[in-house]
């Protein structure tokens, strides 16, 4: 059993709330669930839609075929109908109009207003929506009386009661298995892995994508003891995260392209500082302003190359919600570890795309604080060592030792010099636990067959369309298979030249219109890549438009 619903409608239209009822009444009945939101940077009007696909095996990505359209106007409608099912239905209120079949029109404005609340409208067609899909009201007084007053919960149960009279069941549903789960999005799962990995500070400046973070933490911060401080701007957001970790306390911050570009001297300065910090980076099209509320991979080579300067830094690209959650808390730990900064790449898709997963297990999360207990009689914060990483003691917990971070070129104790013999020691230094650091760094996630005939590259959120992809390509002749890279910088090249070694094509998918990864690949390893596809107007690469494009290039 599987289903896809898309709910559109102009911004103020009751489309969130529609959304989040349809899809908590869903997970509750132990569906898996897939969400994807796709909305305008304005407060009210323009063109907004949610998909909602469901279905009792777990599910990865969003799909483009359409099984029921809710639309709240009629340019939903007359936007989405080529994608609809032969056998679908459009779900509308009377003002939407159209020749096709298989539209069905019901009172829902007016049936709210008798109700005594026309915000009520979507909810007649939420009625009308479970009927189709044969599902009753379980759960809804319990989702509706969280969210609204006593008065507003018995208008929205009438609504609801009113659209369920109105259509006739359509489509068959399995019982689903109910079994303990969460529905989770990409920033609820970094918020979630930062606490599982004793975060205990979080500065931030609001910016969409990565906001959700901030005002998800904000939610847990006084339960879980920690600071979460909005600043005036990202060069404050940052350089307070900065302060925060170089006194011991597990810090990150997070935004999106424009305010990391604020961020980066203060990106420079955790650098030279050898201050362990981590960072989200969720993604959006720029540059500048860009296209706000919409999402791109094309941040990848600014990642790795902020600031002035040469310093290592660790760059994880996050895969899923999972991955988002175990990759933070191992963020946490790789920062320390080798005193640097470790990016985290996201992307307004998988930030926003909300997705039934398992619980996470905190028996695989591990803290490893890199702290020295007793430090030395003649410790210096910047010894030279046979691994480039210093013994790192904090500033007032030992008596009689002095610790100095400074922005300048420093000796070992941390004093400002400008001799040249000593910067040749500190650049050779950072240099040499970064190549320790690549001890560290995962090989990418194996998709499909291994040693395929027709390989796939991808790095990041593209991750879950890639694993429908080469699982429905896999169906007929299974010589299909996939690299998706999870750490990106250092870049692991193991799995990737051995597979260069064995397959007939290799295609790179990407969300950029340079084809990034495939760059960095020719710059590590010297191999080409046969074939790019490529989609960088916003909006999320599927499934289906990969398999159509891989059959049209192969």
């Amino acid at each position: 059993m599987e289903y896809n619903v898309l709910i559109g409608g102009e911004a103020g239209q009751g489309m969130k709330t529609l959304t989040s009822v349809f899809s908590q009444m869903i997970h509750k009945r132990g569906f898996y669930l897939f969400t994807l939101a796709d909305y305008m940077s304005r407060v009210r009007g323009g063109h907004n839609f949610f998909q909602l696909r469901f279905s009792d095996d777990k599910l990865y990505s969003h799909c483009e075929k359409l099984d029921v359209i809710i639309a709240l106007n009629q340019e939903t409608c007359d936007l989405h109908l080529g994608r609809l099912k032969e056998d679908g239905v459009v779900l509308a209120d009377t003002n939407v109009k159209s020749n096709d079949s298989r539209l069905v029109t019901i009172k829902a404005k007016e049936l709210a207003t008798e109700v005594g609340n026309v915000r009520t409208m979507s909810t007649v067609l939420l009625g009308a929506l479970l009927k189709l899909f044969g599902l009753d009201e379980e759960y809804l007084e319990e989702i509706f009386s969280h969210k609204f007053n006593e008065k507003i919960t018995n208008q929205n149960l009438e609504s609801y009661q009113r659209g369920q009279s109105l259509v006739e069941q359509k489509f068959k549903t399995s019982k689903g298995n109910k079994a303990e789960r969460l529905l989770i999005n990409g920033n609820q799962a970094i918020a979630l892995g930062a606490l599982a990995a004793n975060m205990k500070f979080y500065s931030a400046y609001p910016m969409t994508p990565a906001t959700s973070i901030m005002s998800y933490l904000v939610t847990k911060a006084e339960e879980a003891k920690i600071i979460v401080e909005q600043a005036e701007d990202e060069i404050a957001a940052i350089n307070m995260a900065i302060g925060a970790a170089s006194v011991g306390v597990r810090a990150m911050t997070g935004t999106s392209g424009g305010g990391f570009s604020l961020m980066v001297e203060g990106l420079g300065l955790a650098g030279i500082a050898e201050i362990p910090l981590v960072i989200a980076l969720v993604q959006r099209p720029g540059p500048a302003t860009g296209l706000p509320t919409r999402t791109e991979q094309a941040d990848l080579k600014f990642a790795i190359n902020a600031s002035q300067g040469e310093f290592g830094r660790i760059v994880i690209s996050l895969n899923s919600p999972e991955d988002a959650f175990y990759q933070t808390t191992r963020a946490f730990n790789l920062a320390e570890k080798y005193q640097l900064p470790v990016i985290l790449l996201s992307d307004q898709y998988l930030a926003d795309a909300t997705q039934t997963v398992n619980l996470f297990d905190l028996d695989k999360v591990a803290i490893e604080r890199s702290i020295e207990d007793e430090p030395s009689s003649d410790y210096k914060r910047y010894a030279l060592s046979e691994t480039g990483i210093s013994p790192r003691a904090l500033p007032g917990y030992h008596s009689g030792v002095v610790i100095n971070h400074d922005s300048d070129e420093h000796d070992e104790e941390g004093n400002i010099t400008e001799s040249a013999q000593v910067r040749n020691d500190m650049v050779n230094k950072r240099a040499m636990k970064f190549s320790l650091a690549k001890n560290d760094i995962q090989e990418p996630k194996v998709l499909g067959i291994e040693n395929p005939q027709i390989l796939l590259l991808g790095w990041g959120s593209t991750y879950s369309q890639l694993k429908d992809a080469v699982e429905l390509l896999n169906e007929n002749e299974r010589r299909y298979g996939a690299l998706v890279f999870g750490d990106i910088w250092p870049l692991p090249t193991k799995k990737f030249l051995d597979s260069y070694k064995t397959s007939e094509k290799i295609i790179n998918v990407e969300q950029n219109s340079t084809a990034q990864l495939a760059s960095l690949i020719k710059e590590t390893t010297g191999k080409d890549i046969d074939l790019n596809i490529l989609r960088y107007d916003g909006r999320p690469l599927s499934a289906d438009e990969i398999i159509e494009k891989v059959l049209e290039v192969e």
